[in-house]
């Protein structure tokens, strides 16, 4: 069961500390992440250039040359710390973030506080938006709203009436700062989102193309050893050379059918059919010499599961001919499912290998199930079911054989084939 009251942790929170992270980069494309550190670095020193008419304001005015020169190079390092800040600040733990705030803050409010004048609270407005970019949103908020009352406060008890253009330049530089932030982070982690979707797809395909390769050669070269064997006991048992060529003929028929497989697999275009399966699972079980009992038509299948069911067969035949002792494979058929069972031992215990596994994952994507192992009585049996077809299959052949009925439910996942890993 879903529990509610847990916060998705994709979803916005004022409460959560900003990640810039993706300002550290990717190794393959580090340029895409340094140019928004760049952006950001640039916008807060060009704002802060302000601070250099702030400086020259101070300079001509008539205080001690002590409290000037001491308030000038508060200015000069508040400046300095707008510059640096945006840089290192977002690379910080969160301690350090609060201390890179509080020591900009002060920076910021000591000139005012030494020359009295509640007018250059103005330039905490580069502090404010470090706050934006560094604290939590919610705590950030509560900071600037602190400074505009304190701001205020301080102007009417000082002066006896408020500048609200002095005000108006605090809140609307510091919510000018704080959107470029804003944008930046936005665009930053899009950026850093589509980079993990695309090694996402590439991971996909590459276990797309591994589980199609192990589909296409399994079969294949499982079937091609059967007939090798068999052509060397020919030769070595009768010397009858003609049907030792046969054999050899089918080897070589099978292996350039395995090389297109292979191609059109690596291309993406590969298509696999119930009824071709079915035929070459008939060559496969009597070259090795196991009776086949399959059915004689998969018009009962819904067209959209033959290409899955396809593997299904593909599959399990394959694991008849690796791992059994078989001397009978039956295969059986429905509109929304498929069964392969066979008379050979079966021992639980065996986990599951690539292949089950890989049918899994294809039943998976068309919302089925995949089922195996011992059959009652004695044998092997895999199943796959799909979800009934929306839309109705095409009017099928006379009515199925009473053994192709809907198969019982098999064993719990986890039971295989003696000694097996059922790759």
């Amino acid at each position: 069961m879903i529990d509610v009251g847990v916060r998705d942790p994709d979803e916005f929170s004022a409460g959560r500390w900003p990640d810039w992270s993706f300002w550290k980069g990717q190794p393959d494309s580090p340029g895409a992440y340094g140019r928004g550190r760049v952006v950001v670095a640039m916008a807060t020193s060009l704002a802060s250039l302000t601070l250099i008419a702030r400086a020259v304001d101070i300079a001509h005015g008539t205080r001690s040359v002590l409290l000037t020169s001491l308030a000038i190079g508060l200015v000069a390092c508040y400046g300095i710390g707008c510059v640096l800040a945006p840089w290192y600040g977002p690379m910080a733990l969160r301690r350090g973030r609060v201390a890179i705030v509080a020591a900009m803050f002060l920076l910021g409010a000591a000139p005012a506080v030494l020359l009295a004048s509640p007018y250059y609270l103005t330039d905490l407005t580069y502090a404010l938006s470090i706050g934006l970019m560094l604290l939590p949103l919610r705590h950030a908020l509560l900071l600037g709203l602190g400074t505009v009352v304190g701001q205020i406060v301080w102007m009417r008890l000082a002066e006896g009436e408020v500048a609200w253009a002095q005000v108006a330049i605090l809140v609307g530089v510091t919510a000018a700062l704080g959107t470029v932030f804003a944008l930046n982070f936005t665009i930053g982690h899009l950026r850093a989102a589509r980079e993990q979707v695309r090694r996402l797809a590439v991971n996909e395909e590459r276990e797309r193309v591994a589980r199609d390769m192990h589909d296409v050669l399994g079969h294949s070269l499982s079937t091609m050893t059967v007939k090798l064997g068999l052509t060397r006991r020919i030769l070595e048992s009768t010397g009858d050379v003609a049907l030792a060529v046969g054999q050899v003929t089918e080897l070589e028929t099978m292996a350039r059918t395995a090389l297109s497989d292979v191609r059109a697999t690596v291309s993406g275009y590969r298509t696999l059919s119930l009824d071709g399966e079915l035929a070459g699972a008939r060559m496969a079980l009597g070259a090795a010499g196991v009776r086949a009992d399959l059915p004689a038509t998969t018009d009962a299948v819904h067209p959209g599961l033959r290409e899955v069911f396809g593997y299904v067969v593909r599959e399990a035949v394959t694991n008849v001919l690796r791992h059994s002792d078989a001397e009978l494979c039956t295969v059986r058929v429905g509109p929304d499912w498929v069964e392969v069972t066979d008379n050979g031992s079966s021992t639980s215990g065996a986990a599951a290998g690539n292949g089950l596994t890989g049918l899994t994952e294809r039943m998976a994507a068309v919302s089925g199930t995949l089922e195996h192992g011992p059959a009652p009585g004695g044998g092997f049996r895999v199943v796959a079911r799909a979800p009934a077809p929306a839309v109705p299959p095409a009017p099928a052949q006379p009515s199925r054989p009473a053994q192709e009925a809907e198969p019982p439910g098999v064993a719990r996942q986890g039971t295989e084939r003696p000694g097996t890993d059922l790759s």
